[in-house]
């Protein structure tokens, strides 16, 4: 990744679930969008993809408005469509099938100008996994201090 690319992450996805796996996929915008999340102003946050007649799509990310973009800014919530190989789609949703998992976006980026999405097939924290996840750092670095001082 070249240091002028844009990368939104969604640093919420790690916290609110176990990532089971992952995969990139392309991601279809409008100009107004490309030039929006180019200057940050995108949100992984709430997203979520769903499969639709053989298609998947990408629901609840927020694309600000381009400031200078008038009337050819799309809807800051709409529907975008995620491009994948049928049998990646095949594969996900049988994954998805599975009770608890769902399919979340990690990042969004750049490659040789094309937006890609990973993706990852996710299970939902419990209350207590997010409690342990907090602590972990805690008691590792306490560990750390007493091997040094032994």
């Amino acid at each position: 990744m070249t240091k002028n690319s844009a990368a939104i992450d969604n640093r919420r996805a790690r916290h609110e679930y176990h990532i089971l796996e992952s995969l990139e996929a392309g991601l279809v915008l409008s100009g107004t969008e490309v030039k929006s999340v180019r200057g940050g102003g995108a949100s992984l946050a709430e997203a979520y993809a769903r499969f639709r007649d053989g298609e998947a799509w990408l629901l609840g990310m927020h694309i600000a408005p381009y400031k200078q973009g008038s009337f050819s800014n799309a809807e800051p919530t709409r529907p975008r469509k995620l491009l994948l190989h049928k049998a990646e789609i095949v594969r996900l949703q049988s994954r998805v099938a599975e009770k608890g998992l769902t399919v979340v976006p990690l990042r969004l980026y750049f490659t040789r100008g094309l937006a890609k999405v990973l993706l990852g097939v996710a299970r939902g924290k419990k209350l207590w996994d997010k409690r342990a996840d907090v602590a972990k750092p805690d008691v590792d670095r306490e560990i750390a201090r007493h091997v040094r001082r032994a």
